[in-house]
This record gives C-alpha cells, structure tokens and sequence, in this order.
C-alpha cells in the first residue's frame, strides 16, 4: 500500500477529486485523433531520418528487433528524466567510434508534417542524454554512414543508466582517378556516389563533386560511383561494394581526348568573336555547350559532331577523337 493510498481522504476532498477526474476526461474527449495517414508516418527526403518508418507498434505485439524498450532509473528521477549513454560501433564485434560522430535525437510527435521534432544534437563520441517518458528516434551519423532506431523510456525504474549501442556496420571508400599511367590533376577529376538500384531502378545520391583521394564513410553496401574527367562527357561509371569495418580502394581510370575549336572563313585563319557552340552525338544528344573564340572540352573518344552559330548563321562539322588525343577543330564559315 502506497503512502497515499495509507491515509483517509476527507469527503470534500473526495468531491473534488470526482470533479477534476470529469473535467480531465472531457478535455481527453476533445482532443483530436491520431494522425492515420500512411504518408503521415514517413521521414522526409532528405532528412537523416528517411525511410524509417514512424509508426508505433501495435500494443499487443512484442517490441521488433530495433525498437529497445528503456525504463525510468529511480536514481535520477527529477523531473521524470531517464540517463542514457549512447555507443556507436563500426561492426557488431568490432571498435568503438571514438571521434566524428553526429547524435540527433528526435521526439515522435510531430507525424503530421512527416517528421520528429528535434530536441538536441550531440558530436560527444558517447553523450548522456536525458529523456522524460515517451518514444524517440535516434540518429547515430558517421560521416555518410548512419542507423536511425526508436527507442521507448518508461516509467519502470532501475538502478543504473542504461547503455544503448548503435552498430553502424560502417567501411571506409576511397576513390583514386588515373589519367593513362600517372594520377589525375588535382582538381581535374570529381565522382559521385549514389546507392545500388532499388526495387524502381533508381538510385539516390549519397555523395555529389566530391574529390579523389578522400576517405568517405559509408555503411556496408553496394554503390555505384560516377566519375568525371574534365567539363563535358569523359565519364566512368563502377559499381563498388563497401565492407563493415575495412577501407575499400577503388581505381577508376579515365580516357579522354582534349579537343578546342575555332570558326574561321578560311583554313587556317582568324578565329571568329562571339560564336556559340554546340557538340552533339550522332544521334543529336547534346554534350556541352559553350561562347567563345576558342572553347577547349574534355571530351570521350568516339565521334561528334559541332555545330557554330555566328551572325544568325550555323555551320557544322562532324569529327572522330580518339583516347589521349590533343586536336583543335575548324569550323569553316561557308
């Protein structure tokens, strides 16, 4: 028997105790009904929360596999908070993240605009955070590696903070750029990543002008990276395949062939002022666009065709390079 329950209530005690339990349970009745949406409960892109799934479990079914049910600690029971300290791992049995990790967490209230409501932020390898009662989403980021889990503080007490590791199965990439025999220029090469297709064939990008040589975190996976050489079409597209724990090197080597153009009225001549440019393939895709007296490209080998434009006047060439070429096309005005 509690304390409260050990002493007697006088009667017009009692009476007001009725009233404030009708008013409360008028007031519950008004309050609007959960949001049921399906669209209502999902992360917007984008977000560091995208693609977890917001709903709550049902009540009669166990708690699934990423949700960790955390009780109240007597102890520190002001103000109804619950201590927690975060851990994140790179794989299940291996070293602890000590340094470059981002912890957000996220109260789940805010369903309607498809969203947590961000209570704080934390860059301590391992924070103690408190937490009142209630669900919350927690999202461990290293690099571009992350793990989103929900996790449920009740009012059970226990004696001790409770520990809550986050396994981020997270590798290392490292992209080199080879131009022939020797390493791309600095600042000549920039590749993206993006993920391995998903069920509607498409991809996402995780990744975007990044430069080779760096060191890029990623969860365990499939990706597919896009190299490009120069300003136009001497692109390489790999598939790589990032393992927890290790530093994954990929070599991408580039071809390409350097090619300028000038209008000129006469072979050999003067370069015509203000002529805007267009190479196309074959079949009338465009590769780049340019202004210029004399515009220099990185192009792909294979066969192209330029079109100049001066004056309200076009004129065309088509023309073949090949890998490791340097050329310089003319255009004749006639």
């Amino acid at each position: 028997m509690s304390e409260f329950d050990s002493k007697t209530v006088p009667p017009s005690r009692k009476k007001f105790a009725a009233f404030t339990a009708c008013v409360i349970a008028c007031l519950l009745l008004a309050l609007p009904a959960p949001v049921s949406s399906a669209l209502a409960q999902v992360a917007p892109p984008g977000s560091p929360l995208e693609g977890w799934d917001l709903r709550d479990p049902p009540a009669a079914t166990p708690p699934a596999d990423n949700i960790t049910v955390v009780p109240r600690t007597g102890e520190t029971n002001e103000g109804g908070s619950q201590p927690i300290q975060l851990m994140a791992l790179l794989t299940e049995d291996g070293q602890r993240i000590e340094q470059g990790l981002v912890w957000r967490v996220y109260e789940e209230t805010n369903l309607a605009e498809r969203r947590g409501k961000l209570l704080l932020t934390e860059r301590n390898a391992t924070p103690l955070v408190a937490l009142k009662p209630g669900n919350y989403i927690i999202n461990a980021a290293f690099g571009r590696a992350n793990l989103t889990r929900k996790i449920a503080v009740t009012d059970a007490p226990v004696s001790a903070p409770k520990v809550e590791k986050f396994v981020l199965n997270a590798g290392g990439l490292r992209v080199s750029a080879m131009i022939g025999n020797k390493p791309a220029p600095p600042g000549s090469v920039t590749y993206s990543i993006l993920t391995d297709r998903d069920q509607a064939d498409d991809r996402r990008v995780i990744l975007s002008v990044s430069k080779p040589g760096l060191v890029v975190r990623l969860n365990a996976g499939i990706y597919h990276i896009v190299s490009t050489y120069g300003d136009a079409n001497a692109i390489v597209r790999s598939d790589v395949t990032v393992e927890a724990g290790k530093l994954t090197e990929a070599s991408i080597q580039h071809t390409f062939a350097k090619v300028s153009f000038k209008l000129v009225e006469r072979a050999g001549g003067e370069a015509l002022p203000d002529t805007q440019w267009t190479i196309q393939t074959p079949e009338g895709g465009i590769v780049k666009e340019s202004v210029g007296a004399l515009p220099a490209h990185t192009l792909a080998p294979g066969t192209y065709t330029v079109v100049a434009r001066n004056q309200n006047r076009a004129f065309r060439r088509d023309f073949t390079v090949q890998d490791g070429q340097s050329t310089e096309i003319e255009v004749l005005s006639q």
